[in-house]
């Protein structure tokens, strides 16, 4: 088995609402990137989310998606990875949306995501 991930974004842990969006709005500046809003974070266009409080990670949180959620969680176990099932997240057909793995990666947390 060899799925294919790609980087869907780099989460970057915030103290709060006020500093998630100055570090939005200055990686927008940076790099020319769209702004969006959320709930529970600040986009700086689709490749940047800053949270507007500290979720997973010291750091933050790496998100990488893969076009078969389930095939790719199988070969991350088989590799001896395990996950965070209190994170997981399901469609409303019961499949499998996005899932943490267990534990930190240089501070940072890592999820994978149904492309």
């Amino acid at each position: 088995m060899n799925c294919k991930f790609e980087l869907e974004h780099i989460g970057i842990n915030t103290p709060n609402a006020e500093e998630a969006a100055k570090l939005a709005e200055l990686l927008c500046m940076m790099f020319g990137l769209e702004p969006r809003h959320g709930n529970k974070s600040e986009f700086a266009g689709p490749y940047f989310e800053c949270m507007k409080a500290p979720f997973l990670g010291a750091n933050g949180h790496i998100a990488m998606r893969t076009p078969d959620l389930t095939a790719a969680a199988e070969e991350l176990k088989e590799k001896g990875f395990s996950f965070n099932m209190d994170t997981a997240a399901y469609n409303e057909d019961g499949t499998l949306k996005n899932v943490y793995l267990a534990g930190e990666y240089g501070g940072f947390a890592i999820h994978i995501m149904q492309k």
